[in-house]
């Protein structure tokens, strides 16, 4: 007991005069740390849309791939200043550099960029100023276009921040309190069919999912090595076919079978060992050794991907699969970015798809696959955020 009040005497200070009990003043303390931490992270949240258009501007300016070739081979090794940047654009504004260092320095606080100071050194003086210098982050590599302009994330930025597609989101209270789509709210039309309509909006949605497909699929083909062994893959509402050429570009003896709407399919691109086929995958899907769904599930309701997969079912040969590639969400959502650019997703999907299109848990996709017949499925891989999953006879 002595011991104890000894304890408690020596926790005990004097600020200003007046005894204060450490017991008492450090959790107080620690609460309004958290306090203060939460309403900056509330600010954050409020402000997260200064943060995507930065990155956006960043990326059509052309800023990512300016540092990534300042830094040489792997694009990291050199740090820039902003005035330099500036200087490999064409700025009339003498401003530029002041305004390009604001832009970067939002972007190193959320680590797409890295940062370091330098003392600045004008004409060999030193007048105490300072400058930054910037080079990529890991994450800011998404955004360097490669040699084909197909690796970077900017074009699916450019569309999910269009007018449009922003305008969408003031009608999502109006389709939770009422029911509906959002965005058909907003545009009088489905999404799909706003796309026939807006020749702009279609062309920038098609090179998002271009460069999307390309980003996921070049990965995929590195990890997943179920393709092999298979003769006639059957690439179910496979778009213009880019991505049955990249797989038949790899295994040459696959014979690709690039089934859509005939709309689209009129405006498929030929591709050595790929035979493009019109049709509709919820009457019927042309028979292969094994049929492939990207992106495909997630856009429709549990009743009609039980319709398309019982469709799949018919078609395979007894040893057949069905190669499902999509998001899955966990039953009990956690902090990660997986998690997180999922569930962002699956918001997405809910605000500009028909009634019943989702992200999907494991279960939820197991429940698909035996309601339409198959025995089970299996998870192959987790690749750019998406599993790759086999839905086995």
């Amino acid at each position: 007991m002595a011991q104890f009040l000894e304890q408690t005497e020596a926790a005990r200070l004097v600020v200003n005069g007046k005894e204060k009990n450490n017991f008492i003043e450090a959790p107080k303390k620690h609460q309004e740390e958290q306090e203060e931490e939460s309403f900056s992270y509330a600010m954050q949240i409020a402000l997260s849309t200064v943060t995507s258009f930065a990155v956006q501007t960043a990326a059509e300016l052309g800023v990512f791939d300016i540092i990534h070739k300042a830094g040489g081979a792997d694009g990291a090794a050199k740090l820039i200043s902003a005035e330099e940047i500036a200087s490999r654009l064409s700025c009339k504004n003498p401003d530029a550099p002041s305004m390009i260092d604001r832009l970067l320095c939002l972007l190193a606080s959320h680590s797409v960029l890295r940062c370091s100071v330098v003392c600045r050194d004008d004409n060999g003086l030193n007048k105490g100023g300072f400058r930054r210098l910037y080079g990529l982050a890991p994450v800011a590599r998404f955004f360097v276009r490669d040699a084909n302009g197909l690796s970077s994330l900017k074009p699916f930025m450019e569309l999910t921040q269009h007018k449009v597609s922003l305008d969408m989101w003031s009608y999502l209270k109006d389709s939770i309190l009422e029911g509906g789509v959002a965005f058909d709210k907003f545009s009088g039309v489905p999404l799909f069919e706003y796309l026939s309509k807006d020749a702009k909006y279609s062309a920038i949605f098609n090179q998002a999912m271009i460069n999307q497909s390309t980003i996921a699929m070049t990965k995929i083909l590195e990890t997943y090595k179920g393709f092999e062994g298979i003769k006639k893959l059957v690439d179910v509402g496979g778009g213009l076919g880019l991505t049955l050429k990249l797989i038949t570009s790899k295994y040459l003896h696959i014979q690709g079978i690039n089934f859509d709407l005939p709309h689209v399919i009129q405006q498929a691109t030929p591709y050595p060992g790929v035979e493009h086929v019109m049709g509709d995958m919820f009457t019927s899907v042309p028979k292969g050794d094994a049929i492939f769904m990207k992106w495909i599930l997630h856009n429709w309701s549990d009743e009609r991907c039980v319709k398309l997969l019982k469709n799949c079912y018919e078609s395979l040969p007894d040893e057949g699969k069905v190669i499902v590639v999509d998001a899955v969400l966990p039953i009990v959502p956690d902090t990660s970015a997986s998690v997180k650019s999922t569930s962002q997703f699956d918001v997405l999907m809910m605000a500009c798809i028909p009634v019943g299109g989702k992200e999907r848990s494991e279960q939820e996709f197991m429940d698909l696959a035996t309601s339409a017949g198959f025995s089970g499925v299996q998870f192959k891989c987790f690749v750019r955020n998406l599993w790759v999953m086999e839905f086995f006879k």
